[in-house]
């Protein structure tokens, strides 16, 4: 399917496709996130990690994760606030929610490299999500002796109440109940990752929705995913709109828009903050044209 607006603009398109869809597979980045307001820099990071700059001159929340902390409970401390902030509070922005709203009753499918939890915080069904590198939500074991993870919630939340100093009480670091070692965050860092059975239940869904959608007007959106990881989503997607010559591949990322020549004349290209471009599709989902208002299921 070329994608013929009936409206003019790069969002008018977008809409026309959504409404169009007999399928649309989203496939989420960082860069949704960073339009939702959950930002590791600046403003943000300065207000809620300020001693820990104070002391050792970081420039974002990301890398200072990866500081070698002579104390685990200086760490924890860290690590704490780290997934308070971006896992268990409200994002400044409901764009996620937002995005559950324009996809509506459509059958729909998502992949993220994201592990903030946010679709599901905004409401998106579990059994459509597939969060592909982890979340802060979850321990493993470090080393990792067994393929299990562990809501972090209740002992998280203590932390960022009990730490005084940069530092947790002794009491509240994490050992594995196996093993007696140290927890770890459960995020692909590198080949300790531990992909547990809900990890695996989710990949077979996703997989099982590409198979059966492998024909017929499906609707490939890619919101703010960068070049760390192509393999994951971009590529994939691609790959797909090139063996369907019924699919369309959307873009949408600030300051990074691409699509391959074989498959770009059906393909959207949104080059803008991500929180606009949904602000700009649902107003223009409900807004009349000549036939009528564009069908949107929101």
């Amino acid at each position: 399917m070329t994608v013929q607006a009936k409206l003019t603009g790069p969002i008018n398109t977008l809409a026309e496709a959504i409404a169009a869809a007999d399928a649309i597979v989203v496939g989420a980045g960082a860069g949704l996130s960073t339009s939702a307001g959950l930002t590791y820099e600046g403003e943000r990071f300065e207000r809620l990690f300020g001693d820990f700059i104070e002391r050792y001159g970081f420039h974002d929340m990301y890398s200072a994760g990866f500081y070698p902390y002579a104390a685990l409970e200086e760490q924890w401390a860290y690590w704490s606030r780290y997934i308070w902030c971006n896992r268990y509070e409200p994002a400044p922005k409901d764009s996620y929610a937002k995005l559950l709203g324009l996809l509506g009753d459509k059958d729909f499918s998502v992949i993220t490299t994201n592990v903030d939890h946010q679709f599901q915080k905004a409401g998106f069904p579990k059994d459509r999500l597939f969060y592909t590198q982890g979340d802060y939500g979850l321990w493993q074991c470090s080393v990792p002796c067994h393929a299990k993870t562990y809501d972090n919630y209740a002992t998280v939340k203590r932390m960022v109440e009990e730490q005084h100093g940069m530092r947790v009480p002794s009491g509240l670091v994490p050992y594995c109940p196996i093993c007696g070692e140290p927890m770890g965050m459960n995020l692909r860092a590198d080949n300790t990752f531990v992909e547990d059975e809900g990890w695996h239940e989710a990949a077979r869904r996703y997989r099982s929705f590409i198979a059966a959608h492998t024909t017929g007007r499906v609707l490939f959106l890619e919101l703010g995913v960068g070049a760390n990881t192509p393999g994951i989503i971009k590529y994939p997607f691609w790959r797909s709109v090139f063996d369907n010559g019924d699919a369309t591949y959307a873009c949408v990322n600030l300051g990074e828009t691409y699509a391959p020549p074989e498959i770009r004349t059906r393909s959207i290209l949104i080059d803008d903050d991500i929180d606009a471009v949904l602000n700009g599709l649902l107003a223009t989902m409900q807004a009349p044209c000549e036939d009528g208002p564009v069908p949107a299921a929101i």
